[in-house]
């Protein structure tokens, strides 16, 4: 059977190994697994979106209020914008698809860091676009400026904080790289990890608002995934102005999340009280990991999200990586990325002790 062409280039994403493949192949018991490659909120869903989940699920078989009114609704008021400038997706991934389907062609460029989420390439390449990538890994908004001024772009996404490393650019000097672009290049702003980043330094904060008021070409991108704790949920939104929401639209099939992720997603925002503790411990827990790498000699990534990257000077991380999976720990490799080095979601504290003490075993031999 022939395929489209372009489905020649593209690699498989590789989402994080699942805990049922770990008991399956090596014998872990599912309570002795821990779980630290997805990025997954570690401290579970707020009891308080749980008990809604429960009380909408008998309603499991009538289709979601497909215009989504009381999360725009939620949104809007949580940002200060409107209902208009709200999209919302299957995860912010479905957003991204949407940005890229909506302006590109086997005639399109699409400009992103070196290393970024991978998800942004995968869907661009679908489009037949070329991509175009900075020389460094982290964002570098000198490189992006100068390949932009030479070649152009379609679409340009800056990672805010940045997947898989961590790393995350100034408020300010995003502000000022948007007013450099063309308004007719489409800007993406993934704040997937915004939560973490505004929390730990405010010059980090991409405010919405600020960006509907100013910028025709810009979205910004949030998720339910992380911080809210609704990765299982996938849901995700898209917030600027009314016109590239209205084109995104077109893109948009019907009843695109389900009735419980509507109702979890309304919940989640109302306990504000839930995501702001698993911030805090996020970060109190983080310290821990740096103190670690800085004991054994190895470079990390300061981070503002809630994993963080860790070169594993001296040793191969795909083999530690596979060492530790065949205990029970999952972790991120990073040799794809081209990186000796793991990526650790940041776990509760006594994941995070246990993940030291096999870590130690493991580098011990």
């Amino acid at each position: 059977m022939i395929f489209n062409k372009v489905l020649d280039e593209l690699v498989t994403y590789e989402a994080g190994k699942p805990i049922e493949l770990v008991v399956r192949e090596y014998g872990v018991k599912p309570e002795d697994i821990i779980k630290l490659a997805s990025n997954e909120n570690p401290y579970g869903t707020s009891k308080k979106v749980i008990a809604k989940l429960q009380e909408v699920a008998k309603n499991a078989f009538v289709y979601p209020d497909d215009s989504m009114y009381e999360l725009k609704e939620a949104l809007a008021n949580k940002f200060n914008v409107k209902e208009n400038n709200i999209i919302i997706g299957a995860g912010s991934d479905q957003v991204i698809e949407f940005c890229v389907h909506s302006k590109c062609d086997k005639n399109s460029k699409i400009l992103m860091a070196k290393t970024t989420f991978a998800m942004y390439e995968i869907y661009g390449k679908q489009t037949g676009a070329t991509i175009l990538k900075t020389q460094d890994d982290e964002h570098n908004l000198e490189q992006f400026r100068a390949i932009y001024k030479e070649q152009g772009a379609d679409i340009i996404f800056l990672c805010l904080p940045n997947n898989p490393l961590g790393e995350c650019l100034d408020a300010k000097d995003v502000y000022e790289f948007l007013d450099e672009i063309d308004k007719d290049t489409l800007v993406v702003l993934d704040g997937a990890y915004q939560e973490f980043a505004s929390y730990k330094d405010g010059a980090k904060k991409i405010i919405p608002s600020e960006v509907v008021k100013k910028y025709s070409n810009v979205i910004y991108l949030g998720t339910f995934s992380k911080a809210y704790a609704l990765g299982g949920l996938r849901v995700g939104y898209g917030i600027a102005q009314e016109n590239i929401i209205k084109n995104l639209y077109k893109l948009r099939p019907p009843f695109n999340i389900t009735t419980l992720t509507l109702a979890g997603a309304i919940e989640a925002l109302k306990d504000e009280e839930f995501v702001q503790e698993c911030i805090v411990k996020n970060f109190e827990q983080m310290k821990r990991y740096e103190q670690y790498a800085k004991a054994k000699g190895f470079r990390y990534i300061p981070s503002y999200t809630n994993f963080i990257t860790i070169y594993l000077d001296g040793y191969s991380s795909k083999e530690i990586s596979q060492k530790l999976l065949e205990k029970g720990v999952i972790v991120r490799d990073m040799t794809g990325y081209g990186f000796n080095a793991i990526r650790i979601t940041i776990g509760t504290n006594e994941q995070n002790t246990k993940v030291f003490d096999i870590l130690d075993m493991v580098l011990n031999g």
